[in-house]
């Protein structure tokens, strides 16, 4: 049996996918990830369910595979994943063609619908889709938050920690493998472990995270301001293997705007909450995203928002048009009254600023000596990251070298910064 898995949507989602792999290898089945064309007797999706792009994408690769199996080029089309656990009994109904539907939490059940026996000694073990040095290890499931515009919790349900031997145990298991850098993931970060251990627990794991032999860098990704656990701030400013970054969703500013959002936090909180942490952990860059075009945003609240980003210069911004979601506390109570093409030049508006920001932010790197993560080898140049920057979504520092000049990938070594556009940096080996 051969099995093509396509993953959509999140990093969590991927870690979903590389612990279902693992599964059907120690079962001896030959399994592909994201292949260019599937060809696999079984095809599994892992869809993402969370905003309307991302909903578009995952049918339409399901009926592309519906297709597929049409013609006799796949046997069977399973799909899993969020969009899956949200509208099963819809999908059920207008895609006949896929053999079976499973929710978020029941890709385990896949294992054995193939025939195969799950094996509990391996459910912390993943086949890495990664570069081999650096993993995504997601420490829990689901959020409690309930933010207006949000369907997570809706698809994911409450907050679940793992417990802090549980993560140890995989990532110890990651660095046998050869991963050198831990991306942390969770929906929510600042809560883990208030269910299980009746308080927050973040800097206690990323301290115990960072005493592994053989891990280099460990950086945390989807922290909430509202109840930010600040003991991790002299965590990350004291220990050298934590990276002096944070991703941290802050959606907007106005407190107009907060409170139809439900975050649970005012304006000058989270102004005071930035300067926390810019001052605790000098060097700091923060990943932010933020919504334009949510319910009742006036364009009094987008100035104020333009105003914020260009005062906090975030390091890295992302930022999202508002998607009306079903089932969602937005859906339910308010009226989808800004217009599409209003959401999204706003969103390019703010995006206009953050590239002057960005660019500001790199030239001021030229000339200084950084630690870089080799990812790969490109031609005639190494692509490379700092401890600034997340895979995937962050800008990358592209390394020139000189005939007979070789880097290992995978590996920390230090190059002098000689150049900088809008996002990314040019480099030279030390």
């Amino acid at each position: 049996m051969k099995v093509d898995i396509i993953s959509l949507g999140c990093s969590k989602n991927l870690v979903d996918s590389e612990s279902l792999m693992a599964q059907l290898q120690a079962s001896g089945i030959e399994v592909h990830h994201d292949p260019v064309r599937p060809r696999g007797d079984v095809v599994v999706v892992n869809t993402c369910g969370f905003i309307g792009d991302a909903k578009e994408e995952s049918i339409d690769t399901i009926l592309q595979l519906a297709d597929a199996k049409k013609r006799g080029k796949i046997k069977k089309l399973l799909v899993m994943g969020c969009l899956s656990e949200r509208y099963a009994k819809d999908l059920r109904e207008a895609l006949p063609e896929v053999d079976k539907f499973y929710g978020k939490f029941h890709w385990k059940d896949i294992v054995s619908d193939l025939g195969l026996g799950l094996r509990k000694d391996l459910l912390t073990e993943r086949s890495l889709t990664t570069p081999k040095h650096y993993a995504y290890l997601k420490i829990s499931e689901g959020c409690n938050r309930f933010c207006s515009y949000c369907a997570i919790p809706i698809i994911t349900g409450r907050y679940v920690s793992r417990t802090i031997e549980d993560i140890l145990d995989e990532a110890k298991k990651l660095r046998d493998k050869g991963v050198r850098e831990l991306q942390v993931i969770a929906q929510d970060l600042s809560m883990y472990g208030e269910d299980i251990y009746k308080s927050g627990k973040l800097a206690e794991l990323t301290q115990r995270l960072s005493d592994i032999d053989g891990i280099d860098w460990i950086r945390l990704h989807y922290a909430y301001p509202a109840g930010f656990p600040k003991d991790l701030l002299p965590v990350m400013a004291s220990n050298p293997k934590v990276c002096r970054y944070l991703d941290i969703a802050l959606q907007h500013i106005s407190d107009n705007m907060l409170v139809k959002m439900r975050r649970r936090i005012t304006k000058q909180e989270t102004f005071n909450l930035l300067d926390e942490i810019r001052a605790s952990v000098p060097g700091i860059h923060l990943r932010t995203t933020l919504i334009t075009g949510h319910p009742g945003e006036t364009e009094e609240d987008f100035e104020e928002l333009k105003d914020f980003v260009v005062k906090y210069r975030f390091e890295r911004l992302g930022v999202f048009p508002y998607s009306h979601e079903e089932q969602t506390y937005a859906y339910k109570n308010y009226i989808d009254d800004v217009a599409d093409e209003v959401k999204s030049m706003r969103a390019e508006d703010i995006m206009r600023i953050q590239a002057d920001i960005s660019r500001g932010i790199n030239e001021n790197k030229v000339g200084t000596t950084i630690p870089i993560m080799v990812d790969r080898r490109e031609g005639d140049h190494y692509v490379a990251r700092s401890e600034f920057d997340s895979p995937e979504v962050d800008p990358e520092v592209i390394i020139n070298v000189k005939e007979g000049q070789k880097v290992k990938v995978g590996t920390l070594t230090n190059v002098k910064i000689v150049g900088a556009d809008d996002y990314d940096l040019f480099a030279e080996l030390v």
